[in-house]
């Protein structure tokens, strides 16, 4: 049982990159699955996969993206800002840049999650869930 099913998706995406896996497989959710697509409409994944199981619960194929000559990965850090035990919220006017705009932050919102840049053209604030970059 995870206290923070979300702590353990981004935990794995971690270790895959740093191990150089290319797919990591990951019990779904409604919350991963649209942190998932906004990992690859920004483009820090190639690609994603969502499959059925047996349990209804599904699982989550993430193809991790590398740098063609260098081989690193494109995901440099993955952090998880509001936990269970600390929820961190914002407002749509301090929401935080990351790496001065190079980076992104996913916050969700009650209108979905959505990355901060999002949130501030739609004047809505939420809870921190990571940054990226």
């Amino acid at each position: 049982m995870f206290t923070d099913p979300i702590a353990d998706f981004l935990t794995r995406i971690r270790n895959a990159n740093r191990a150089g896996h290319r797919v990591v497989d990951i019990p779904a959710s409604n919350t991963k699955r649209e942190i998932t697509k906004i990992l690859f409409d920004q483009g820090y994944i190639l690609s994603y996969k969502f499959e059925e199981t047996n349990n209804n619960q599904g699982n989550i194929k993430i193809a991790l993206k590398y740098d063609k000559f260098t081989k690193e990965p494109v995901i440099k850090k993955i952090q998880r800002i509001s936990t269970p035990g600390l929820r961190k919220y914002s407002n749509s006017d301090s929401l935080p840049r990351i790496l001065n705009g190079l980076g992104i932050s996913i916050v969700s919102t009650s209108h979905g999650v959505m990355t901060g840049k999002q949130a501030t053209k739609q004047n809505i604030g939420g809870e921190l869930i990571c940054y990226v970059y």
